[in-house]
């Protein structure tokens, strides 16, 4: 086949740049001729008329030849130059073949370089985008994790990084954080997604709520267990913007989008406020709390009934952990009707 014919199938299929891929064929041709023949100084030029990789052989003119590989007579080499002198060195033709194994090393320089600049490419085109939320399509599932076709390049979804219990139909469209921009690919993938990390969720909100994106409403905290649900605290740096309200929406539509793409689970959006007291009470829900003590700043003693108390703690204790990680204080619950009975005796 004719070489053109090859270079512009890998520029027009995969976009790459034309005068890179003329030049990786030249040192995949040149490669295999160094191969075979060591001892001579070669190069390597793209007859783009031709279509073809021709070699040529450096050699030093002189009188009378000893060494075939590395002189050339004065008179042979007057007929690539005229005006060629003895002690100068020319670039003739090199007119030696090279064999089956050669071909096999010019074909795998080509195909290791050709992946090198594929690989820069994507690295140049995702590096500015990692840590922001990419929309892809679910590619197919893989030993470990799943593909997801994301433009034209294949991501990587660790099951590590995907939410518990998720379901992958092929075709599907999804989002993920991209986590990782590699630019030597590790397996077959330089993207690497994830969908587990609060900072998903956080980035997420930023994509669909416009009041966060610009800034007016800011989330301070945000806490994570992946599959069960997500806790963070908003505050409006407009007084006439209700924080909690504007990333609900009316009846929940700015917040619906994002739960269906967290599959069950859920998200509490919790009101910035300067009391610590108010904010541990709020952090517990949907469980109600009558009253926080405070030690220290290390430490928050919670009275609240005993019907609340399977609220507060939640599934496996989930609950009442994202909000000890939400307020960075380890949280210690007491019935309060014990605390009546104290008051009552006392």
């Amino acid at each position: 086949m004719n070489l053109s014919d090859v270079i512009e199938d890998l520029v027009e299929e995969r976009g790459l740049d034309r005068e890179k891929v003329i030049e990786i064929v030249q040192q995949g041709v040149l490669a295999a001729f160094q191969k075979k023949f060591p001892d001579v100084e070669l190069n390597a030029t793209f007859n783009r008329k031709l279509g073809s990789v021709e070699i040529f052989a450096k050699k030093e003119v002189v009188t009378s030849v000893h060494n075939n590989e590395k002189e050339i007579s004065l008179r042979r080499a007057k007929v690539f130059n005229p005006k060629i002198k003895v002690g100068k060195t020319i670039s003739v033709p090199f007119e030696d073949k090279i064999g089956r194994i050669e071909v096999l090393v010019a074909k795998q320089v080509i195909a290791n370089k050709i992946r090198e600049l594929e690989q820069a490419g994507v690295y140049d085109e995702f590096q500015d985008k990692k840590g922001t939320v990419v929309s892809g399509i679910i590619y197919k599932k893989e030993r470990g994790g799943v593909a997801v076709k994301v433009g034209d390049v294949i991501a990587f979804l660790p099951g590590e990084n995907s939410i518990p219990q998720e379901n992958f139909k092929s075709g599907h469209p999804i989002k993920a954080l991209l986590k990782e921009v590699l630019s030597i690919a590790r397996g077959d993938y330089q993207l690497i997604l994830d969908r587990v990390s609060a900072d998903f969720v956080k980035k997420l909100i930023e994509l669909e709520i416009p009041e966060v994106f610009e800034g007016v409403v800011e989330i301070k905290k945000i806490a994570r267990i992946p599959g069960y649900k997500t806790k963070a605290i908003v505050i409006s740096n407009n007084k006439e913007i209700d924080p909690v309200g504007t990333c609900v929406g009316v009846g929940g539509s700015r917040i619906k989008p994002i739960l269906r793409e967290l599959g069950q689970e859920k998200i509490d959006l919790i009101g910035w406020t300067d009391s610590m007291d108010q904010l541990v009470k709020n952090s517990l829900k949907p469980a109600e709390i009558d009253k926080v003590e405070l030690i220290e700043d290390v430490k928050a003693t919670v009275w609240l009934a005993e019907d609340q108390r399977s609220l507060a703690i939640g599934k496996m204790g989930q609950n009442i952990m994202l909000a000890s990680r939400l307020v960075d204080l380890e949280i210690q619950l007491q019935d309060v009707a014990i605390e009546k009975q104290d008051v009552a005796v006392e």
